[in-house]
């Protein structure tokens, strides 16, 4: 097994020619670590899980910036995955300028992108997936946690086919998902029926009759273990996106299905049970604790990278980051009591270094070549970092919202925290195809209305509740909306109604007025029937028209205490 720390020896061994930017540090990084060394693992037990989670769609290797804030409440704070920087290096006991800094930190990222390269791509990781299940045949389970088919420019263009494609030929054997629900309930079941493995949502129901939609466990034989998963979709969807998308369906965490379930499948032999949710970290957390019997939580949707896993009581919570960066593998001695042991690595997809599977790499090719002319357009150049990932504001969102901000012609721009999208290093050209992977979506549209200074701050509250709620089950959402044309002062660790304060106004410096009302543009409305240009093409001409962007942190955000 190919442990951390043994990457950080490779890396300080190289530290002397590694340090220097430019080629001659990314070649002498790439030939300190082989494919050979990513995939050295000392094999336990009977059972492998392969897990890939939040690949919203990048099929293509890419650059994936870890979070600078990523703030936890309560019983959380402090605690992975709310550690950052170099407060996450210092609790893992990473070295600065290392492969595992570069990989679970924001720190260095601009360097340490040019002596690593880029991450993912989907013939990268069905490379490691081939060499693992060769080792461990009749061993493996790979299993796909959600926010898969959406993310990419030729994913909205194929509605999801490319991607379904390209993960039928992957064959995970099972999945649960979020983001896929916003092609629509009729296009969900056309794919489904097409994948060729199980569709897992224990916890979506009809609205007519509360039956179950999907598939709720899939069984497995596994060295000779009986292995049930169970899949949880993200509960809140029809919160988070337009309910109108796919109204015959309900959703809900369900703590109390779900502990049936597990007890139902336990009755009926299970000698392994593993929840593949998409609920969050912090919600599986909580349901580790709350729920007796499940003796893996592979987790998804807040696309967080934890180097180890996390241990609730006999559960173990396994999260693998996002857009193809990792792959997790975990090894489980299974006895009559449950997990006697386990061994876990979370392998780096770097795309330099593993060879590409040709059978993907060329089904991938074919998928993208109609719109390859489109997707490398260059409208740019950045001189920071581009990036959207983190609690408020990133430098990516605050080109979105100029863009908003010039195009409509308003004083105040509104842009959702949404977690997906890659990030790009300073110096790099932005194409066509970076904008299209922060925006391609069903419900892109560009907006303007009125909104009062009251109407701002309620908005702003129920946004931040379902972020900082001390109670992980009533966290509802993404990051927080990402504002421009104004600034304003949070305190995440005060009460609903009192966290959002010091509004005001950029062009004027005067404080936002409850009575006066401000004219506001905004996109992805969950409304039906929202008309307006779509955000890529608003965004798109705005990087034309600048040519250059600075690309520098905005601080439009106060965060008490930090």
């Amino acid at each position: 097994m190919i442990t951390r720390r043994d990457f950080m020896q490779v890396a300080l061994a190289t530290a002397a020619i590694t340090a220097g930017s430019g080629p001659l540090g990314r070649l002498a990084a790439q030939q300190a670590i082989t494919q050979d060394q990513l995939l050295t693992f000392e094999p336990k037990g009977q059972v492998t899980l392969l897990h890939l989670t939040d690949l919203h769609a990048q099929l293509k290797p890419l650059y994936f910036r870890e979070p600078s804030v990523n703030l936890g409440v309560g019983l959380v704070a402090g605690k992975p995955p709310h550690v950052t920087g170099q407060a996450m290096l210092d609790m893992f006991g990473i070295e600065p300028g290392t492969l595992d800094a570069y990989l679970y930190s924001s720190e260095e990222f601009t360097e340490l992108a040019k002596n690593y390269g880029k991450v993912g791509g989907l013939d990268r990781i069905a490379t490691l997936i081939k060499a693992i299940r060769a080792e461990r045949p009749d061993k493996t389970l790979l299993l796909d946690g959600g926010d898969t088919w959406q993310g990419s420019w030729t994913a909205l263009q194929t509605k999801g086919d490319d991607v379904m494609k390209a993960m039928a030929l992957l064959k995970p054997d099972a999945m649960t998902a979020h983001w896929e629900f916003t092609l629509g309930e009729e296009r969900v079941l056309e794919l489904i029926d097409q994948i060729g493995f199980p569709f897992l949502g224990a916890n979506v129901r009809d609205t007519d009759w509360e039956e179950p939609v999907f598939e709720q466990v899939a069984r497995f034989e596994r060295g000779g273990v009986d292995v049930a998963v169970i899949g949880q979709a993200f509960p809140y969807t029809p919160i988070a996106n337009p309910r109108w998308m796919f109204p015959a369906w309900s959703f809900g965490i369900r703590e109390d299905e779900m502990a049936a379930l597990v007890e139902e499948t336990r009755a009926d032999g299970a000698e392994l049970v593993v929840v593949l949710s998409h609920n969050g970290f912090d919600v599986d957390r909580k349901m580790a604790e709350q729920v007796d019997g499940i003796d893996v939580i592979l987790t998804a949707h807040t696309h967080d990278a934890i180097p180890e896993p996390t241990v609730v009581n006999k559960t173990l919570l396994i999260t693998s980051g996002a857009n193809g960066k990792f792959l997790s593998r975990l090894d489980l001695d299974v006895g009559s009591d449950g997990i006697k042991d386990f061994s876990y690595s979370m392998i780096p997809v770097l795309s330099d270094v593993i060879a590409p599977d040709q059978e993907m790499a060329d089904l991938i090719a074919e998928h993208r070549a109609p719109f390859e002319q489109k997707l490398a357009e260059v409208l740019g150049t950045t001189e920071g970092d581009l990036y959207r990932r983190g609690n408020f504001n990133g430098t990516f969102d605050d080109v979105i919202l100029d863009a908003l901000l010039e195009n409509q012609d308003a004083q105040i721009a509104l842009s959702p925290g949404f977690r997906w999208g890659p990030a790009l290093p300073a110096g790099e050209e932005i194409t066509a195809e970076f904008v299209y992977n922060h925006t391609a979506m069903t419900y892109p549209a560009v907006y303007k209305i009125d909104m009062t200074g009251e109407q701002l701050k309620l908005v702003f509250e129920d946004v931040a509740d379902n972020l900082f709620n001390p109670d992980p089950y009533l966290q509802q959402g993404g990051d927080m909306v990402r504002v421009g044309g104004m600034s304003y002062r949070i305190d995440p660790n005060a009460s609903m109604g009192d966290r959002v304060t010091n509004m005001t106004l950029t062009s004027s410096g005067e404080g936002i007025d409850a009575s006066k009302t401000y004219s506001v543009a905004g996109w992805a409305s969950i409304n039906e029937g929202t008309e307006g240009p779509p955000i890529w093409d608003v965004v798109s001409d705005y990087i034309r028209a600048q040519s250059t962007l600075k690309a520098v942190p905005s601080g439009k955000v106060e965060i008490a205490g930090i």
